[in-house]
């Protein structure tokens, strides 16, 4: 049964820093895309990050780019995302997601392209 696990989330400042883990087990996702994404109260889930299966490539959606680095260590089944700079709107819960697909070439960006789920960690930024 594969299974997805976040940790890291908290309430922190604005300007502040969290760093977000998710230990993957169940399956060894190192040939996959793993990804992040949050959902804000009354909004839909978007992407946050995402990276290649090979560590070489990493998406990121606007507003987190420059603040937010994604990164993944394959020996460990995890995938990690350090937030820094934080700001109010970034308060959501943080979900981690992989591709069931192998070897992608193109980084997926869609929840709905995703397969696996965790259950999520809530980030709460206080201005």
């Amino acid at each position: 049964q594969v299974q997805l696990v976040e940790s890291g989330g908290g309430l922190v400042q604005a300007g502040g820093s969290l760093r977000l883990s998710c230990a993957a087990s169940g399956h060894t996702f190192s040939n996959h895309v793993m990804g992040w994404f949050r959902q804000a109260p009354g909004k839909e889930r978007e992407i946050v990050a995402a990276i290649l299966w090979s560590g070489g490539r990493q998406y990121y959606a606007g507003s987190m780019k420059g603040r937010f680095t994604i990164s993944r260590d394959n020996a460990k089944n995890t995938v990690y995302l350090q937030m820094n700079s934080l700001k109010p709107e970034d308060t959501a819960v943080y979900y981690c997601a992989a591709d069931k697909v192998p070897l992608r070439a193109v980084i997926p960006t869609q929840p709905g392209e995703y397969d696996y789920w965790g259950q999520g960690t809530q980030v709460t930024v206080s201005s």
